[in-house]
């Protein structure tokens, strides 16, 4: 039996919005679950905009395309994509100092104890370089160098990982060209009624401004901000993360480059909130999120236009947002993807992830027309300690600094913080030690990277570092330092190896 006559099964999908998480959602389900087995359909107006200005990734975005058999040059080509190694943080810490937070390990583990210890007692020994040195992708960040992983064993030029800038705009046309060849319906409408069944509160239906009518079994909520389905219609509820994160509005606008192709992304900390610098093939993407209690509108659009390299070369975008979650991502059967389901500021890249992470748990979780409390459940659990826990990376950056220089520092240095992060960093600080929990998105080199670039200075370091002796550990650690250098000189400049391999 088929899986469109087994009684039960999920039929049809409505998808409410476009952009990249309708687009991603459609892709994923058209080629996981397939247009032969289930109607997908997507409905998404030309009267309302995406908000698109989410140009940065994290490596999981590889495994997303790999899913989808997409082709990696005709996807760079279409989107006109460069490579990204990490993100160079700007007078976070202080003005004139930055550290990067790259992609891929620092070093290699050392007689079975993680390669940090060994850093920190050489740092307390008065040796050992700074931390990037340890880091091939930091290495050849600030070189401007990248290429594939290659094919050598033991060596770091194995281990390359990286991530995308890319148009997101162009991400999601990329996506629906994808979709619709798969058999996805798009129908361009304004959804302005939801009608519920009346004896479970269920969606039933949507109603477009044309007067259609779209009926299905599973509901996506892809339609940004407004949460037209989860929290229009259902009334789910938000909670509101402003506290910990007060940077509710962004400036957006793109500029032609004048730099070196760079391959990275620069966060650069201003008197309020910070700014964003992304190089793309055809552009660099910039723009600046910042606080509203702390500075006008007006004002924000100065300071984003007086951090241009060059001329804009569009109009200004404004967004605005409150910090946070629903209280729940799937309601009855309207599962909300992307902006909908809640958002976190776009510093760590972690935008596009967070609809990929939810496509995931859609696929695990997948519903019949039951709906299984236990399934919605799980989803609703998983998403929550995901959310929170890449809040509270976020709030790390904001609340260890030195900067005392304007209010909103003295308000971040001085704000309450979630117990999680707390632990976390009360950990580093006396130990040295840090644990990731519960598969959480950023493992031990992000923490690592970011808790050491802020200025936490542990106090001690892993007890069975010292069955080396000093000489060796030095030993050892100049060996990965000059290995990591001479991998970094075999590298090609980051512009060259786009044009010589990454065109159609």
């Amino acid at each position: 039996m088929t899986y469109s006559n087994i009684p039960n099964t999920v039929k049809s999908v409505v998808i409410v919005g476009g952009g990249s998480a309708g687009w991603m959602a459609a892709a994923a389900l058209s080629k996981v679950l397939g247009t032969q087995n289930c109607d997908i359909t997507l409905i998404e107006s030309d009267q309302i905009g995406t908000v698109s200005v989410g140009e940065a990734t994290i490596p999981q975005i590889q495994l997303f395309n790999r899913i989808l058999e997409v082709d990696e040059k005709e996807f760079l080509e279409f989107t006109q994509a460069t490579f990204k190694l990490g993100i160079e943080f700007v007078d976070w810490r202080k003005k004139d100092h930055s550290y990067m937070h790259p992609f891929g390990a620092y070093g290699t583990n050392i007689e079975a104890l993680p390669f940090h210890h060994y850093w920190l007692k050489m740092q307390q020994e008065g040796g050992g370089q700074d931390l990037s040195k340890y880091s091939l992708a930091a290495v050849a960040a600030y070189q401007n160098k990248f290429m594939h992983p290659q094919p050598q064993q033991n060596s770091p030029l194995a281990r390359i990982n990286y991530a995308y800038h890319f148009d997101a705009t162009l991400y999601a046309k990329f996506l629906s060209n994808y979709s619709i060849k798969k058999g996805v319906k798009r129908i361009v409408g304004k959804v302005v009624d939801v009608g519920l069944k009346a004896e479970n509160g269920f969606i039933k239906e949507v109603f477009l401004e044309d007067k259609q009518c779209i009926s299905g079994d599973l509901f996506i909520d892809c339609s940004g901000f407004k949460g037209l389905l989860i929290e229009q219609a259902l009334k789910t509820g938000f909670d509101d993360w402003s506290h910990f994160l007060p940077c509710n509005r962004a400036v957006a606008v793109p500029c032609d480059p004048t730099q070196d192709l760079k391959p990275y992304t620069q966060s650069i900390a201003q008197d309020v909130g910070w700014r964003w610098r992304i190089p793309l093939q055809h552009r660099v993407g910039n723009g600046y999120v910042y606080a509203s209690d702390f500075i006008s509108d007006a004002e924000a659009k100065e300071v984003l236009l007086k951090g241009l390299e060059s001329e804009p070369i569009a109009d200004i975008n404004i967004l605005r947002w409150t910090t946070g979650m629903r209280k729940k991502s799937w309601n009855k059967n309207c599962i909300a993807i992307g902006l909908s389901a809640g958002f976190v500021e776009p510093l760590e890249s972690t935008g596009l992830h967070l609809i990929q992470s939810a496509i995931a748990k859609l696929m695990t979780l997948f519903p019949t027309k039951q709906f299984h409390q236990c399934d919605i459940d799980m989803f609703n659990q998983q998403t929550e300690k995901e959310y929170q826990r890449i809040r509270d990376f976020i709030v790390l950056h904001y609340k260890v600094t030195e900067r005392d220089d304007s209010p909103f520092w003295d308000y971040c240095r001085n704000m309450s913080i979630p117990s999680t992060l707390q632990q976390k960093i009360e950990m580093y600080q006396e130990t040295g030690r840090i644990f990731r929990q519960d598969d959480e998105l950023f493992n031990e080199t992000s923490w690592l990277a970011v808790m050491q670039g802020q200025g936490i200075q542990p106090k001690s370091y892993h007890p069975l570092v010292d069955r080396l002796p000093v000489s060796e550990i030095e030993r050892r650690l100049r060996n990965i330092e000059s290995v990591i250098q001479n991998s970094a000189d075999i590298m090609p400049g980051h512009h060259e190896y786009i044009k010589k391999h990454c065109m159609l």
